[in-house]
């Protein structure tokens, strides 16, 4: 079975992060509920770091992956 992957965008590139989908999520699912869990780590404490957000996230059963960005194309 092939990974089900999600990037979660940022302002700078080293900044972005990839999580694992649970299986039990479709995609659009998936989006939803890593885009509340988000939200809610930000409303609850403005002076968040992403640590609290992985946590939740695992909490919930993505995976955060580590990945390598290359060198820029142009």
């Amino acid at each position: 079975m092939t990974a089900r992957l999600m990037l979660l965008p940022a302002k700078s590139i080293a900044a972005m992060k990839i999580v694992r989908i649970p299986d039990d999520f479709d995609k659009r699912d998936a989006v939803r509920h890593a885009t509340s869990l988000i939200g809610s780590v930000e409303e609850e404490s403005p002076d968040y770091e992403w640590e609290d957000i992985a946590a939740l996230l695992e909490d919930h059963g993505f995976e955060v992956l580590d990945f390598m960005v290359g060198p820029d194309l142009d």
